[in-house]
């Protein structure tokens, strides 16, 4: 019952989606229909536009996934980190960057050197 509801959202949902694309692609080219032939010659064979996804606009992109978001959630896939995969997800980065034994080394003279300066520094006000 819950899986016919929750593919019954997904549908309705990709129908507004359509819809609302058909819309935004429809308004955009009555706008190109205004300008001129050479122009429009000039710019279609020169441009990259942005296609799907990336043509919306920022609200319009939220409110898909939005979407997209509570139907995961409504389907019961969606996942949520809790603390302790994320301590360990940090921990496997943490892991996998100290390897660079190189790259450790650089940040640790980064670290000694801002301690050292910060106590040049320090160090002069108090005499001033």
């Amino acid at each position: 019952m819950a899986a016919e509801q929750s593919n019954q959202f997904t549908q309705e949902q990709e129908k507004l989606e359509r819809d609302q694309m058909r819309e935004t692609r429809d308004s955009g080219a009555h706008a190109e229909n205004k300008q001129s032939t050479t122009s429009e010659e000039k710019s279609t064979t020169n441009r990259k536009d942005k296609r799907g996804f990336a043509s919306m606009d920022a609200a319009m992109q939220r409110a898909i996934a939005s979407k997209g978001g509570r139907a995961a959630h409504a389907q019961g896939v969606a996942h949520e980190f809790n603390s302790a995969e994320a301590r360990e997800a940090g921990r496997k980065g943490g892991v996998a960057v100290s390897r660079n034994r190189q790259h450790m080394a650089e940040i640790g003279k980064k670290g000694g050197e801002a301690a050292h300066n910060k106590r040049k520094k320090d160090n002069s006000n108090s005499s001033v």
